[in-house]
Parts: structure tokens; sequence; C-alpha cells
């Protein structure tokens, strides 16, 4: 229901055979092309906002052209790529591609941000172009260490920093081989063939990953042949590959393998937290462990909402989910099966909501399914004034009318979550009460998404997440607190800086924080890294606590029908998807000591720049 950004699609393929073999074989030397098209456009949910593609060519002589980029912007990016690209012997004739899809989780747009991001070189070997999804929680320090080295990266991003490190890297390499070479006693474009022959990768991602903390899978080509592609220690990002006789291939999703190259779940493989999958220029490929594996927290929101639901393992897994949620839905409808519509918010909700009503039968219930809620395409209006605007995006969403008896029937509708609320409280909730429902239970397949994201999810702040908001209006409400000396907090004279008034403080203490609150505020300046302070804010509460006042904060002005929400449980979430147990922004459990610093930071950020405005 309400969209969330993820960072992002990518794809690889290595051709093993020469190209004359797909042109017999398959009536095409663009087969590679091809079928990296084919992998972007069933990876295009994992990226809206901009494409980018590239290849090398391992056959062109010096004086051309070996490797090629071409990057668009927009929905319709990968159409404009390939479209730009006039596949040619001399040109994307290549035996090395790859692809990306982006979704941008910093705010930052342009051109120069969507991936492949490349740097140049005279060498063959010391070209590289890199791509990946990923979001780094320490680039601060990276960029630092970069710096010290006397390197000065013309922007300040995970992805331009990754790319200078990672050259300064494989520089570092190709000068070792070189040395290597001329001990050997070899000259000229000798030493440029060995080179070429002899680079490891191995090498290079060793002494450039170790610097980082985050999710990421990372991809790359070099001028000289090497493919690689590696995922994070913690396991945090998906990638999966397959190899056969002809071709190399890895993408962000299994699914996306299977159909683009005719294959079974078992044929594919997915590449294990901190190893690197490694293509040498003569096509041979290695599984190495570039980094030792580390608390294993494989991204639980892949399997909820972001891959496809094709994937059979992610299929059954959202089936669960929305089974698993049975027993808490008849509590909410006092057992009254008969007199209850059950639907689903489109799209994502769909496979739950065959798990949720499965449940219902496989308990002798008859339950009635209607497809209630429809999803229309995207208002576009030209009018300026903004209730005129808010009036239009409140009907995103319609309904079937006569769908249920007006106050006879109960109405559940499952979505697959619920984050900021916003669609529920001005479209959702607004349409559905038109239908006139006895009570209306809005299920949500996964747990209450309590914390930001910092490994690749458009969810960074604390207070766009309504249970978040919802916790603190408690706090609030009950003058909840750990202290009983409050922390006081007022504006800066300056409006900038410290928030947080105290012994020698230039601030004027004019209202005080709650004082839960303000001993969390503390704990997270005086102690960003030992643990994660904020779960502290939601430690008084139980669910239905927050629950209920998520309601009463969306619940829109005029709405007739009571309103229960009913989440998945964490218990449930892990027994539905038992591989992938990571769980932060449900918990608070961060896998990485970088999510510990930002969430705690986050709530700094939360007291200065929110609070201290409504006090």
């Amino acid at each position: 229901m309400e969209e969330l950004k993820h960072e992002c699609g990518v794809a690889m393929i290595r051709l093993l055979k020469p190209l004359d073999y797909y042109e017999h074989k398959y009536g095409t030397r663009n087969y590679g092309f091809n079928k990296l098209y084919l992998m972007m456009e069933k990876q295009h949910n994992r990226g809206q906002e901009g494409a980018g593609i590239a290849s090398v060519s391992l056959k062109n002589q010096p004086g051309t052209e070996y490797m090629f980029r071409e990057r668009a912007e927009g929905k319709d990016a990968i159409t404009k790529v390939f479209s730009a690209i006039a596949p040619s012997e001399t040109e994307w004739g290549a035996s090395l591609y790859m692809g990306h899809l982006r979704y941008s989780t910093t705010g930052k747009s342009g051109l120069q941000y969507v991936h492949p991001f490349l740097r140049r070189n005279n060498w063959r070997a010391k070209n590289l172009c890199l791509c990946g999804n990923f979001n780094m929680t320490n680039i601060d320090e990276v960029f630092s260490f970069l710096t010290a080295q006397g390197q000065s990266p013309r922007i300040f991003g995970d992805s331009y920093i990754t790319l200078e490190l990672m050259g300064h890297r494989l520089d570092r390499e190709v000068e070792r081989l070189y040395q290597e070479a001329r001990n050997k006693g070899l000259e000229g474009t000798d030493i440029t063939d060995y080179i070429d022959n002899n680079v490891d990768m191995a090498n290079v991602l060793r002494t450039t990953m170790c610097h980082y903390d985050g999710g990421y899978v990372m991809c790359g080509l070099t001028g000289s042949g090497e493919m690689f592609a590696i995922r994070d220690p913690w396991g945090i990002r998906t990638a999966f590959y397959y190899r056969d006789d002809e071709i190399i291939a890895s993408a962000s999703e299994r699914p996306v393998l299977q159909t683009t190259f005719d294959l079974q779940t078992e044929d594919i493989s997915e590449l294990q937290p901190g190893q690197s999958l490694i293509v040498h220029k003569n096509g041979k490929m290695k599984l190495e462990q570039i980094i030792g594996k580390s608390n294993y927290s494989a991204c639980s929101f892949e399997r909820i909402y972001f891959s496809r639901g094709s994937d059979r393992e992610i299929y059954q897994e959202r089936k669960r989910l929305g089974e698993q949620l049975t027993p808490a839905i008849l509590k909410a409808i006092d057992g009254d099966a008969e007199n209850t519509v059950f639907s689903y918010i489109p799209n994502t909700a769909e496979v739950a909501y065959y798990g949720m009503t499965d449940g219902f039968r496989q308990q002798g219930y008859n339950v009635r399914t209607e497809k209630v809620v429809w999803k229309d395409i995207k208002l576009r209006t030209f009018i300026a004034d903004n209730s005129e605007r808010n009036d239009l995006a409140a009907h995103v969403y319609d309904i079937t009318y006569g769908s249920l008896r007006p106050y006879e029937d109960n109405l559940v509708i499952i979505d697959d979550s619920i984050v900021r609320g916003t669609t529920l409280r001005e479209s959702i909730f607004k349409i559905l009460d038109r239908l006139h429902p006895k009570k209306i239970v809005m299920v949500s397949s996964s747990p209450q998404i309590r914390y930001p994201d910092y490994y690749g999810i458009d969810m960074s702040r604390l207070e766009e997440l309504c249970a978040f908001r919802a916790a603190i209006a408690l706090i609030k409400e009950r003058s909840l607190s750990p202290d009983p000396k409050p922390h006081p907090l007022t504006p800066s004279p300056k409006g900038e800086g410290e928030a947080y008034g105290g012994e020698g403080s230039d601030y004027t203490c004019k209202q005080q924080l709650p004082p839960l609150i303000a001993e969390v505020y503390r704990k997270c300046k005086e102690d960003p890294t030992s643990a994660n302070h904020v779960r502290n804010i939601y430690a008084p509460f139980t669910v239905e606590e927050i629950n209920t006042k998520i309601v009463e904060m969306l619940r829109p002005d005029g709405m007739q029908a009571p309103v229960e929400l009913v989440f998945q449980s964490i218990e449930g979430l892990h027994h539905a998807c038992p591989n992938h147990p990571g769980d932060w922004y449900f918990t608070g459990h961060y896998p990485t000591p970088g999510g510990v610093r930002m969430v705690n930071q986050a709530f700094v950020n939360y007291v200065e720049r929110v609070l201290k405005l409504q006090l």
C-alpha cells in the first residue's frame, strides 16, 4: 500500500563461448545483450528511478573502445538505455555484461548517481566499472580513510567512494603484477599480457570490503575481463548465480535467472555471506570467502515485500504469513466469520491473502472473499491548491460498491506492511468507510515497523513510522519516567547545535521533555554505539496499546466504522521465514555497529529537529 523504495537490482552475464557460437545456436551475436535486457526487465520492481548497463569486449584492439556504459533516468530508463544502443560486433557484441536498476534511499537524484560507475585508465586492467545493491552505514569512516591516504574523491557518496577505494586497490594489484613481471624478465606488451592474465580480484576485494559496515551486493567488471560479485558478511542483501558451459549469470533474485534461462529452482545457487563469485578473464569461475560470516541477518523484508512472489520459497512464506494471522483475526471479529468479507490491498499482499483465507478454510469456515479495494493509476493534476491536490490523492484507491452488506458485515483487509500510515489516513480508511462496514480489521502480514532501516530501504527517520509516533504519544500522555530528574530541552538561540540543556548550557529552559524521552536522548548522545537505546521507547507498552494509539492517530475525522489493527508477531515472522532472521526494523536488533549508531543518531535528530519545534 505505502510504496517503499529499495536499493537496488543487479544483473551480470559472462559468455563462455565465442560470439560465433551464439550466432550459430541462437541466431544472434547479441545473445548476452538480449539476456541482460530480459534480466533487468524481470527486476523492474527493484528500481524505477534509473538504470544503467556496461559491457567489456575481450577482442578489441588498442585504439578502439572495449569498455562501454550507458545510463538513463526515470521509470522507463531500461527502455531508454537499450534503445540508445545499436548492438554490433565492434560495440556491444561483448563477452561481459552488467546491469543495474536504481532506487535511491539517499534522496539524491541525477544521472551522476545512476550506476554503473566507471573509472577510466590507459591500462585495461586498471579500468573498473562498479554497481551494487547496497547502503553503507560507515561511509564517513571510509571517506576519512581515503583522504588520510591523500586521495580526494570528487563526490561524497558511498558509490563514488567505493569506486575510488576499490580502484585504488586495483591499481596496487596491477602495480604488484607489474613488478612481478619485471622480476621475471618480461618487457613491453608481455608485461601487459602478464598483468591481464594474472589479476587476482580476491586480493582487491579483501583489501576493499574489509572497511565497510552495511548491507551490500557489490558487482564489477574490469577492462581486462574480470567479473565479480560479493555479498556482505551478514547476508543482509541477496544474490543468486547460475553456471553452465555457455554462461555464468548472477542476479538479485532467483526467479529472474529461472525465467531468463528456463531453469529450475535447484539449478540456481545463492551467494553466501562474505563470499565472492569471481570470473577470471579466461572464463574460469571460483567462489572465494572474502570476509568471514558474521551474525547472519538475511533481510526478512525481501521475503515479505521486495522480492518477486514468483519465487517458490517466497510464495510459500508469504502464504504462511497470512495463514498464521487467522487466530488474531478471529478474535478481532469476535468469531463472526460468517458475517465477514475478506480482501486485500493490491498487489503485493495478494499471496498473504491466499494464506489468510486458506487458514480460515482449514478451520472449517466458509469464508466470503471479494476484491474490495482497487488501486488506480496515480492521478496527475495541474491543480496548484494544496487542499484540492490532497482530495485527488485521497482517491488513488477505489472500492467495489455493494461488495458487503452495510452495517452487517465486518471487513478484513490484509496488507504486507503498515509503515507511515499516511495512505491509511488519507485514502484507505476514508474510502472503505463508504461501504459502511460493521467493523474494519486492518491486517499487516509483517510486525509493527518500529525502527528505520539503514541497509537499503527508504525509511530512515523515526518520526515517519506510525508505530514510533504512537509510542511517543503514549509516553507524553502518561508522563512515563525512568529518571526523576528530567532533562530540559529548548531551542538553541542560533537554531543550531545541541538542544540538550544542562550545566554550562546557554539554553534557557522553558519546557521539559517527558522524562523517558529525555533519558533515551541522553543515552543516545552519550553512548551511541553500545546498544540501541531507542528500544526503551517501546518497552512500557504492549503491541495492543500501540495498535490502539495508531488507530486513534490515523482515523480520519468523520469516519464511522470502528477499526482494529492486527499485526504479525515476531515469532510468527520467524516461523514463516526461518532462513531470513534479519528483523531490525521490527525489533531494533541491528546486525552491524553502524546500524546501532545510526538509529541512536536518528533519535537525537528527532528530538533536536522535531520535538523542539513542538515545544
